[in-house]
């Protein structure tokens, strides 16, 4: 099952996710960075050798096997070093080690800024990759553009769209709601007319959190370097959305339901939640994991704040990226390319993923492509619009990791213990500026 959705982070995070931070600045000798030229990577497909990546995402097997047809004198190794968090541990423990140190590197968009700080990803301006980044959609092509370079190439994105049951609408005569505010009326709507549906479930995500407020405009995080600003407080965005969402946080219109887990997808298959607000790369979640809702699901274009705008956001997606430490840089940039720009792309595609490229997305081929589960829905034509619509100018924290990992202890507590989703945001903030300061960044708010 393909999941590029970021899942639930870890209520604790091993010491070794600090080491990134407390490296910043440490491997600064004032000697300029090493270029590479197109001569110096075909030199070295030429020569051949041996590289190493460490990715989950499954369709990079294909690509994998594509790239060593391509290239026989370089052989890949793919290693899955595990999912997300588990994953940047190792890979920060063997940082710190000096040694293990992978030459590719999936990592995530939010992840991304925490390993572009210490300068522990190759910096790809050094490749001049920087003249390939209008090739990407601007959600990702805006993700790896961090820390004032270019820390890895978009694989992939998760423009967000409305996943909806048609059926259940239609039964109860709900319209699909195109504003938030709408969006709130068919919840409303749907609970009363049947007490177990639910418009979405949402147990406290820090990934769907910060997502919204990024499409109502929000910039709680800025990032100058060493130098970060965190406003959950009064910043626009975020105001706006505490307002809608506790609506149906107070009002029970949401399902206690945490995401990928047994009941979730029962809930999917049974009717009991009614719509999803996430990333185009979830229809091949629902295929394979919600065999039931085949024919009764949709996508519609991802509800706005005010009548007629035209705002999306990101919620998901990966960069490859080449950690600072890999003794075979030009090899693995051959790689990247590869995999994000040239043939692995349509392999990737073909294997359920959701593309960062501009080609892709205005491919005729792949706008039209017909969706049997959405029944017969060509759902690639509003992710792609959704993809143009993405809101720019946002920024992760650089310890994001850290932050979305004790979301459920602050800001989550809006879900079971009645506290404001606000105040919550409000706690989530003062515990992230105390881990940001302990870290030796200079946080204001």
């Amino acid at each position: 099952m393909i999941r590029h959705r970021r899942r639930t982070v870890l209520t604790a995070v091993s010491g070794a996710l600090a080491l990134v931070l407390a490296a910043c600045g440490s491997d600064d000798t004032g000697a300029a960075p090493q270029r590479f030229t197109a001569a110096d990577v075909q030199a070295a497909l030429d020569a051949g050798g041996t590289i190493e990546v460490w990715a989950w995402e499954p369709t990079l097997e294909e690509v994998v096997a594509g790239f060593e047809a391509k290239y026989p004198r370089v052989e890949v190794e793919l290693r899955n070093a595990g999912t997300g968090n588990d994953q940047y541990t190792a890979l920060q423990d063997a940082i710190a080690a000096g040694s293990g140190v992978p030459d590719v590197a999936q990592v995530e968009y939010y992840a991304l800024p925490q390993f572009a700080l210490a300068r522990s990803v190759t910096d790809l301006t050094s490749f001049e990759a920087d003249k390939l980044v209008g090739e990407f959609t601007p959600g990702p092509r805006s993700s790896v553009q961090t820390g004032g370079g270019l820390h890895g190439l978009p694989m992939d994105s998760g423009p967000m769209a409305l996943f909806y049951n048609e059926e259940l609408f239609d039964e109860h005569d709900v319209a699909v709601p195109k504003t938030w505010a709408e969006y709130v009326a068919a919840a409303r709507a749907l609970h009363a007319a049947d007490p177990d549906v639910f418009i979405t479930n949402d147990t406290g995500d820090a990934g769907f959190t910060t997502s919204m407020i990024w499409q109502a405009g929000g910039r709680p995080f800025r990032v100058d370097g060493a130098k970060v600003r965190i406003d959950l407080a009064d910043d626009p965005g975020v105001e706006r959305y505490t307002q809608l969402w506790q609506q149906l946080i107070s009002e029970k219109l949401v399902a206690p339901v945490a995401s990928w887990s047994d009941e979730w997808f029962e809930a999917l298959g049974s009717g009991r939640i009614a719509t999803l607000v996430t990333g185009a790369w979830m229809p091949a979640n629902l295929q394979s994991g919600v065999e039931s809702g085949a024919g009764k699901w949709r996508v519609a274009p991802l509800p706005q704040w005010d009548a007629g705008d035209k705002a999306g956001a990101e919620n998901g997606g990966s960069a490859l990226s080449i950690p600072a430490a890999s003794d075979n840089k030009a090899l693995a940039y051959a790689f990247l390319r590869y995999a994000t720009l040239e043939d692995g792309v349509g392999l990737r595609v073909a294997g359920g993923a959701f593309p960062a490229t501009t080609a892709e997305l205005s491919s005729p081929e792949f706008l039209g492509a017909e969706f049997p589960y959405f029944g017969g829905q060509k759902a690639n034509a509003i992710f792609a619009q959704e993809a143009r619509n993405v809101v720019k100018g946002w920024s992760y924290l650089p310890f994001q990791v850290y932050a979305n990992s004790i979301f459920a202890d602050t800001a989550g507590k809006a879900y079971t213990s009645g506290t404001s989703l606000y105040d919550g945001l409000s706690s989530w903030q003062e515990a992230s500026v105390e881990y940001g300061r302990r870290q030796g960044l200079t946080i204001g708010s």
